[in-house]
């Protein structure tokens, strides 16, 4: 856990609280939290992801709570997260049912469903709109809702997964499916060798940054391959618990957004060359950790001498808490510690300057 605790004058302490809700107070406009969860939707996305909890009200709050910082919203909902009593476990999600939203391969250009573009700013021009100022915000919403009251919704439609065709080839190894409980690394302290359930878990809950810079270095040279994306997919998933008594019967709590991606990567098998995949999967639309965290999958699989290969590195550092907490910490006093290496500087420096050792 990160650093919390802080001693000092109480009243310095109050006051320099009550100036956080100064900062907060810059105008007289409010923002409502359905405004931050709505048109803010990547960053509560962001943080949801980070805190390991899907709750876009309580991260908006968050959100509007520390004013706008990212880091401290992950905070504040890691902390609430861990009061709250886990009462069940829901039923195994197949994402091969999940309710496509945005669809896209960059290994083929046909792919067995059709690609499905989505909501993207990929294809966007990075140019400011000014205009968007004084847009009438309710005049813009009226319009969406009326286009989809005029749209018949299509049935949901499962899609297969790209990387099936490569396995059908033979070109990609096929696995027995495991129903090996995942390692909760929420209830279990991480240990190494971790398995990949909890590597998955931590990086999921990693900071964005993070893996993204992670992957890069892999882009550049340091790691085994230049991976594809094979399939990126968002969608919404249902969530369901057993019912109680009842074999086989299940009740339906509700869907949540994620986004899913499967990168491809070259690899070898006594000499022979076949493709290996790599995983990602995070809440909401966030795609280019989901991204990050796929190519960070396959290397840490592979293993090896550089960072991403590394499990402790990867997922000791990557922790958003522990990592922005650690820093955070050191603004903190160091009197007596930095007194003892001020200490040793100023005898080092007398027994030169009297020539002894």
């Amino acid at each position: 856990m990160a650093y919390v605790a802080v001693s000092g004058g109480e009243e310095a302490i109050a006051a320099s609280i009550q100036l956080l809700d100064y900062y907060r107070s810059g105008t007289e406009k409010d923002l409502e939290l359905e405004a931050i969860a709505e048109k803010f939707s990547l960053l509560v996305d962001k943080v949801m992801s980070e805190s390991g909890l899907y709750a876009k009200q309580y991260a908006a709050l968050a959100l509007k709570q520390c004013e706008g910082s990212a880091e401290e919203a992950v905070f504040l909902l890691r902390a609430y997260r861990s009061t709250l009593k886990r009462s069940h476990y829901t039923n195994t999600v197949t994402t091969d049912e999940m309710r496509v939203v945005r669809r896209i391969s960059a290994a083929f250009k046909d792919i067995p469903g059709g690609q499905m573009l989505g909501a993207t700013y990929d294809y966007t021009h990075r140019l400011i709109h000014f205009e968007r100022e004084n847009e009438d915000a309710g005049e813009l919403h009226r319009l969406f809702q009326r286009i989809l009251e005029e749209q018949t919704p299509a049935a949901p439609k499962a899609y297969h997964r790209v990387s099936d065709m490569l396995r059908a080839e033979g070109l990609m190894d096929t696995y027995p499916e495991d129903n090996t409980p995942p390692y909760d690394v929420t209830e279990n302290l991480l240990e190494f060798p971790a398995p990949r359930s909890a590597r998955l878990q931590t990086m999921t809950r990693a900071d964005t940054g993070f893996l993204s810079g992670l992957s890069y270095s892999v882009l550049r040279g340091f790691g085994q391959v230049h991976p594809t994306v094979g399939e990126l997919r968002s969608g919404y998933v249902s969530l369901e618990v057993a019912y109680p008594g009842m074999e086989n019967e299940s009740i339906y709590l509700g869907e949540i957004l994620l986004t899913e991606v499967e990168t491809f990567h070259s690899a070898s098998d006594k000499d022979q060359l076949k493709l290996a995949s790599g995983y990602g999967a995070v809440f909401g639309r966030n795609e280019n950790k989901a991204i990050a965290m796929a190519v960070i999958d396959r290397e840490l699989e592979q293993g090896g001498d550089y960072a991403a290969q590394d499990q402790e590195f990867v997922l000791m550092h990557g922790d958003c808490l522990e990592m922005n907490g650690f820093i955070s910490h050191l603004k903190l006093p160091h009197y007596v510690t930095f007194q003892s290496k001020l200490d040793a500087v100023r005898k080092t420096r007398r027994k030169q300057e009297h020539g002894t050792d």
